[in-house]
C-alpha cells in the first residue's frame, strides 16, 4: 500500500477515535514511521489498540496537558492520560528547549501511555545537535533476578548523540526481544525466537500466546533484571507514575489508564568540549570502523546506522500489510 494512502487513512481512523487533526498527524506519522524502519512491531499492529482504548476512555483523547517548570532546566509534564506519542512529543520538544538555553534539559512525564519507540524522540534531540537519553516503563513482563513472577516491563533505555552524518541511536530493551514483536506474533500467529520467554510453568516457549502469558527473558541475566529495575526508577518512580508492576497492559488491562511515565534527559555537547565534540565523534567512530572485522562481517556499524539504511531503502517503496491487520484498519476507518 502507498505510503500517503497509509498515513490518510490513519489520521481518519485517529480523527474518527476524537483525536484533535495535529494529535492525529502525531501518532500517523510515528505508526508509519516504525513500519519504514522495519519495526512492526510497534506499527500498524498496534493501531487498534490504541483506538479500543480511547474509544473505552481509558485514553484521553482532549487532554488538558499541564507543563510545569520547575527550573530553566527542568520540566515536569502532566500529560492527563493523553495517547503517549503526543505527550512524549511534547516532553522531548520541551527538553530540547531547555537544553538549547541551558546546556541541560530534564523532563519527567507522568500519566502517559505507550509512546512508540524511543528511538524516535531522540533522534528529534540527535537533529538539534544534543546528546540524549530517553528512558519509559511498561506493563509487567520480565521477573527480577531470583523470582518467577513477571513486574517489571521490558523498560527500553535509548541514548543518542549527534555525529556529524548518520545519528548514533541506541534504543534496546531490557528484554531479548520486546514484547511487541511477541504480541505481533500472536496476532498473526507466529512463532517466536527459541530462548526470549518462558511458559507458566517456566519453560522456554517458542508459542507467542504462552509467552504473553508467561514471561520474558532479560538481556544478560541479571544484568538486564537490574536495568529494567532502573528504568522503572527513572520512569515511574521518580516522575510519579505507576511502578512496581502497576502499569496496566494497554492490550490486555481496561480497569483504567495506563499512568505510564517517561524521562527525557537532553544535553549540548558545546558545554564541555566546545565545538571539538563533532570532530572527536568523528575520530572515535573512525577508530572503531578501522578494527579487524570478525568472521561474517564487511563492516562495523554504530547504533542507528543500519535503521537509517532501512528506512532510506523503504522510504520510496509500497508498504506490505498483513491480511488481518489490514483488516482491522478497515473496519477501523469504516463508518460508525
Amino acid at each position: 500500500m502507498k505510503k500517503k494512502v497509509i498515513l490518510s487513512k490513519l489520521q481518519r481512523i485517529f480523527k474518527k477515535h476524537n483525536l484533535p487533526n495535529n494529535h492525529s498527524k502525531i501518532c500517523a506519522d510515528y505508526l508509519l514511521k516504525a513500519e519504514l524502519i522495519n519495526a512492526q512491531s510497534h506499527g500498524l499492529a498496534r493501531l487498534k489498540m490504541y483506538c479500543d482504548r480511547l474509544k473505552k476512555g481509558l485514553i484521553n483523547s482532549k487532554p488538558k496537558i499541564k507543563i510545569k517548570k520547575i527550573s530553566s532546566s527542568i520540566s515536569h509534564i502532566n500529560a492527563d492520560n493523553s495517547i503517549g506519542f503526543v505527550a512524549a512529543d511534547i516532553g522531548i520538544k520541551v527538553a530540547i528547549k531547555n537544553a538549547k538555553k541551558t546546556g541541560i534539559g530534564l523532563v519527567a512525564i507522568k500519566k502517559s501511555g505507550h509512546y512508540g519507540l524511543s528511538s524516535f524522540y531522540a533522534e528529534q534531540a540527535v537533529k538539534k545537535n544534543l546528546i540524549v537519553f530517553c528512558f519509559t516503563n511498561a506493563p509487567p513482563a520480565l521477573a527480577p533476578h531470583g523470582a518467577k513472577k513477571s513486574l517489571f516491563g521490558t523498560n527500553p533505555i535509548c541514548f543518542g548523540t549527534p555525529t556529524g552524518n548518520t545519528p548514533f541511536i541506541f534504543d534496546s530493551s531490557a528484554s531479548i526481544i520486546n514484547r511487541g514483536k511477541i504480541r505481533r506474533a500472536e496476532k498473526l500467529g507466529l512463532k517466536i525466537p527459541f530462548g526470549v520467554a518462558l511458559n507458566k510453568k517456566g519453560k522456554i516457549t517458542t508459542d507467542a500466546k504462552q509467552a504473553l502469558q508467561g514471561t520474558q527473558l532479560p538481556i544478560a541475566g541479571f544484568k538486564g533484571s537490574g536495568l529494567a529495575w532502573m528504568v522503572d526508577i527513572l520512569s515511574g518512580v521518580l516522575t510519579g507514575s505507576s511502578h512496581g508492576g502497576k502499569t496496566k497492559d494497554p492490550f490486555d488491562d481496561f480497569s483504567g489508564p495506563q499512568n505510564v511515565g517517561h524521562l527525557f534527559i537532553t544535553i549540548n555537547p558545546n558545554v564541555f568540549s566546545g565545538n571539538n565534540f563533532l570532530k572527536e565523534m568523528k575520530k572515535n567512530i573512525k577508530l572503531v570502523k578501522k578494527l579487524p572485522k570478525a568472521k561474517g562481517f564487511s563492516s562495523i556499524m554504530y547504533p542507528g546506522e543500519r535503521k537509517n539504511k532501512i528506512y532510506k531503502k523503504n522510504i520510496n517503496k509500497d508498504i506490505s500489510i498483513p491480511s488481518k491487520i489490514l483488516k482491522e484498519m478497515e473496519d477501523l476507518d469504516a463508518n460508525e
